[in-house]
């Protein structure tokens, strides 16, 4: 069964369905089985709260139970945008820990086995926010059932070992599976045309609405950051993405005064290069370029922009504002353009420009 999405039967059906991403069917299975293990009984369905305060509901898959361990199973379900993770089956065993939340990699989960990702060296390829989701329902389950947050998480992913390699794991060093992802627990359809469609129409409201300053960013961190460094109201926010040409593009032929363009070392590294698609299976990171323009052959050997930054540190990161910016005075003339570069954390690690 794929998850029961309240609401979603309401969406105009000229609009495409959002999915969820593995992070909150992980975060959905782990509720229900500590639901089983400390209150006996997983039910039909579960409800989560997203970061973004969604609340979906998921039906259960596949439930079991031992003694002393519970385990709850969701199909994903990636709405209009099918990866290759939609129709999987996502199951959470929890049990006991000796102390605290202990994440483990299942079968068809992988382990990061180099450097430069969020989650370090032998640790289950599980993201930091699907991390934190999961963290969050032991500690409300904790306190409902009166229970000690003491739990062992153990992801599996059925068939994922043979879908990651259909996946950049294997480059990047994530061995055996695939990796636990979101960072808002939505999957937003990927129609290229529909999204930068949704661009222009952001753009247009804005100018509308007497806008002289907008800003594009790759993500939500990246986005908060920028709208409270620069104390733009919400109609100034472009919904860039990955798709810095679609937004540029249109704002030389509708323009206003300033564009900031702000997200994370990757992506931007990306358009420094050259990239105005900065989807991770249509450009990658020149990591022989980075070495070029930084003079410092080790970032030949990085696996990502991340690991490279590891390596030179805030220079990498100003020189490659610095090229970035060149990039769109050269190519998109008009505005005047600022890069802001932040790390996962909202820091802002380089800006150039206005």
């Amino acid at each position: 069964m794929l998850p029961i999405v309240k609401g979603m039967e309401e969406l105009p059906k000229t609009e495409l369905r959002r999915g969820w991403t593995t992070g909150a069917c992980a975060t959905a299975a782990t509720k229900a089985a500590l639901r089983r293990l400390w209150g006996g009984a997983f039910g039909a369905d579960v409800q989560i709260t997203l970061p973004k305060g969604e609340t979906p509901t998921f039906a259960l898959e596949h439930t079991d139970a031992g003694d002393g361990w519970a385990a709850a199973g969701i199909i994903k379900d990636a709405g209009d945008d099918p990866d290759v993770t939609h129709g999987a089956l996502i199951i959470v065993r929890v049990a006991k820990s000796d102390g605290g939340v202990v994440f483990k990699a299942g079968e068809g989960v992988g382990t990061v086995t180099k450097a430069g990702l969020p989650i370090g060296v032998g640790e289950p390829a599980i993201n930091p926010v699907p991390r934190l989701m999961m963290d969050e329902v032991v500690a409300e389950a904790a306190a409902i059932y009166g229970e000690t947050p003491n739990v062992t998480i153990t992801v599996s992913i059925r068939d994922g070992a043979a879908l990651a390699l259909n996946t950049w794991n294997p480059r990047l060093g994530i061995v055996g599976g695939l990796s636990v992802l979101g960072t808002t627990g939505i999957v937003r359809p990927f129609s290229c045309a529909a999204w930068i469609a949704s661009i222009h129409r952001g753009i247009d409201v804005s100018i509308a609405n007497g806008a002289t300053h907008v800003a594009g960013c790759t993500g939500a961190t990246s986005e908060k950051v920028v709208q409270d460094l620069y104390g733009l109201p919400d109609h100034a926010m472009l919904d860039m993405g990955d798709f810095a040409g679609g937004m540029l593009k249109y704002l030389v032929k509708h323009p206003v005064e300033r564009v900031t363009i702000g997200g994370g070392i990757g992506k931007i590294t990306k358009l420094a290069q050259g990239a105005i698609d900065l989807h991770s299976g249509r450009s990658q990171v020149d990591f022989d370029g980075l070495a070029t323009l930084m003079n410092d052959p080790r970032l030949a050997e990085a696996n990502t922009a991340l690991g490279a930054y590891q390596i030179a540190g805030q220079p990498l990161a100003q020189a490659v504002a610095d090229a970035a910016l060149r990039q769109v005075n050269t190519r998109f003339a008009g505005p005047s353009y600022d890069i802001v570069i932040i790390d996962r954390a909202g820091v802002v690690l380089a800006r150039a420009g206005a």
